[in-house]
């Protein structure tokens, strides 16, 4: 399972003109899911996100998790971060996995989140949507777990 979070100072998800999620300072978390993942790989993961010091201290330094913070979380199911890359100028999505179960394991995860954290919001699996954020630095991290990770 893969998860390229981004520091922002806030974010949001439309759907159709129609605002689904939304969050002031904190992390947008762009979520894939690979075949061979599992609920186990969701819970390493979000235990990543949470606890990933990409918030800066009182010295400056990135020493500050989201948990330590209580900024918001904003989960995006997306598919194309499981793509094939490796070769040629098309993706390939064969190692992404199959809808019903990333679906299932989008929806364990944003379920997880919304136990363990104060502020969760969510884009909407399988949807045409627009993303719109400010980045705070920029900060951007490419995290996984996973059977590569």
């Amino acid at each position: 399972m893969i998860a390229l979070i981004q520091r922002v100072t806030s974010a949001r998800v439309t759907v159709d003109d129609r605002i689904c999620g939304s969050i002031g300072a904190g992390l947008l978390a762009l979520i894939g899911i690979e075949r061979g993942d599992g609920a186990a790989q969701g819970t390493r993961l979000l235990e990543r996100v949470l606890d990933y010091r990409v918030f800066a201290d009182e010295a400056g330094r990135m020493n500050r998790s989201l948990r330590d913070t209580g900024g918001g979380l904003l989960l995006v199911p997306q598919f194309t971060l499981a793509a094939d890359t490796s070769s040629g100028n098309r993706p390939g999505f064969s190692t992404a996995a199959e809808p019903a179960l990333a679906r299932e394991l989008y929806g364990q995860l944003l379920e997880a989140a919304r136990a363990a954290h104060g502020e969760v919001a969510s884009g909407e699996f399988g949807a045409h949507m627009g993303v719109s954020l400010t980045n705070d630095g920029p900060v951007t991290f490419w995290l996984e777990s996973g059977p590569k990770a």
